[in-house]
């Protein structure tokens, strides 16, 4: 669909973690270079620290649409409510296209691994996992909402 997505593919095939791979992906628009990115988004990856908990595309895909449209100011209570509005639209259409925002879920776990030791990135790594594919989709999903977004705010 999007060569973000693409490149979100590509990058967590050069082993990038799932958050890091969605935020590098979108570094031409947020201004942060490769290594501030991958930085950034170093402890989001296997659902935050290999927790299996909220998956690391998402995670990353949340970052890059806060660094775009997030609130600062504590007291921005409409800008607070529209974020958390946006938020929750990408987390359900994450959900719709891939069943769920959980790491364990969408890797067919039924309790964490329990290890903070990342697996080693082989061949037999990358067939066994869909991560190279759902970090795609949280970029497509992501891409595709700024998209309608910036129509919207043009009036196309």
């Amino acid at each position: 669909m999007s060569e973000r997505g693409e490149k979100a593919r590509e990058l967590f095939k050069k082993g990038y973690n799932c958050a890091q791979a969605v935020l590098i992906a979108f570094s031409d628009v947020t201004g942060y270079d490769e290594k501030t990115s991958a930085m950034i988004a170093s402890g989001f990856g296997g659902g935050m620290g290999r927790m299996r908990e909220v998956c690391g595309a998402v995670s990353g895909m949340f970052i890059v649409y806060n660094m775009l449209n997030g609130y600062s100011d504590p007291a921005d209570n409409e800008g607070k409510m529209k974020n958390y509005a946006d938020i929750q639209k990408l987390a359900s259409a994450f959900r719709d296209e891939n069943g769920s925002i959980i790491c364990k879920e969408l890797l067919g776990l039924s309790k964490p691994e329990g290890t903070h030791i990342p697996e080693k990135r082989t061949e037999e790594y990358y067939k066994k996992r869909p991560c190279g594919d759902i970090v795609k989709s949280a970029a497509d999903i992501l891409e595709e909402f700024l998209n309608n977004r910036a129509r919207k705010e043009k009036n196309i």
